[in-house]
């Protein structure tokens, strides 16, 4: 489900480590002033927040009333932070590659479940870091997923099932798009049902994981990945599909 006006620039995932200008791969040691993960998860909603992360993809640029900005997937070697339309000249936007370290200022939000970091202004540090996909396949159904919330995750083995009308996908999540909007489909593990996204901001129609998502049939078995984005329970945005 989207709320406002978000854009999309598609970026391929790479699930490698770099090292950062520190001289270690993800050194997550912390600013003065700058969160731990934990802390970050203690604060309460609606406070500021100060945290340093790496950027693993961006939704595209966009200008709202002359003011840049972009929605970008974070993460640490502690844990994930999701950026919400935060305020990026274009030339700073094209500076966030993936694996680029920086310091965010902001205030802690929630939509529908997915915790985020809102009205956030922010600084290009030294250090690059690209998280490896986590696989959380046995997590599906437990509660201890949303721990995991905003990771770059992986999920294996599991089956394409009915998203409704006998079809493996819908275009929008009631069926109501058409090809360019989001992929909404159902797959299963270990009896359970889940439903998963290919967010057309993040991956659109001419990107390979669209294209395979349309290509589909109830009853392939798949491996995903993706972030494990929330609303109302998991909602993950797909980055990657393989039919086995």
């Amino acid at each position: 489900m989207k709320k406002g006006i978000i854009a999309v620039l598609a970026a391929t995932m790479v699930a490698t480590l770099a090292l950062t200008g520190c001289g270690g791969a993800g050194d997550d040691k912390k600013s003065e002033g700058v969160m731990t993960y934990e802390e970050y998860a203690q604060a309460a909603l609606d406070s500021e927040v100060v945290v340093e992360t790496y950027v693993q993809d961006k939704q595209g640029w966009w200008e709202n009333e002359g003011v840049g900005m972009a929605t970008f997937y974070t993460q640490d070697k502690e844990g994930a932070y999701f950026l919400y339309n935060m305020p990026c000249s274009k030339e700073d936007y094209d500076k966030l590659t993936q694996g680029t370290k920086i310091k965010v200022t902001g205030y802690k939000s929630e939509w529908s479940g997915e915790v985020e970091i809102v009205d956030a202004v922010f600084e290009i540090e030294n250090g690059n870091y690209v998280a490896a996909a986590k696989d959380v396949t046995s997590l599906l159904g437990q509660d201890s997923i949303v721990d995991e919330q905003n990771k770059y995750v992986s999920f294996k083995g599991l089956t394409i099932e009915d998203s409704g009308d006998g079809q493996a996908f819908l275009y929008n999540w009631d069926g109501s798009g058409e090809k360019g909007s989001d992929l909404y489909f159902n797959a299963s593990k270990d009896g359970k049902t889940y439903t998963f996204t290919v967010e057309s901001y993040l991956r659109g129609q001419d990107t390979d994981v669209y294209q395979a998502v349309e290509a589909l049939k109830i009853g392939d078995t798949v491996d995903m990945e993706g972030f494990l984005y929330w609303y109302e329970g998991i909602n993950p945005h797909i980055t990657k599909i393989t039919v086995k």
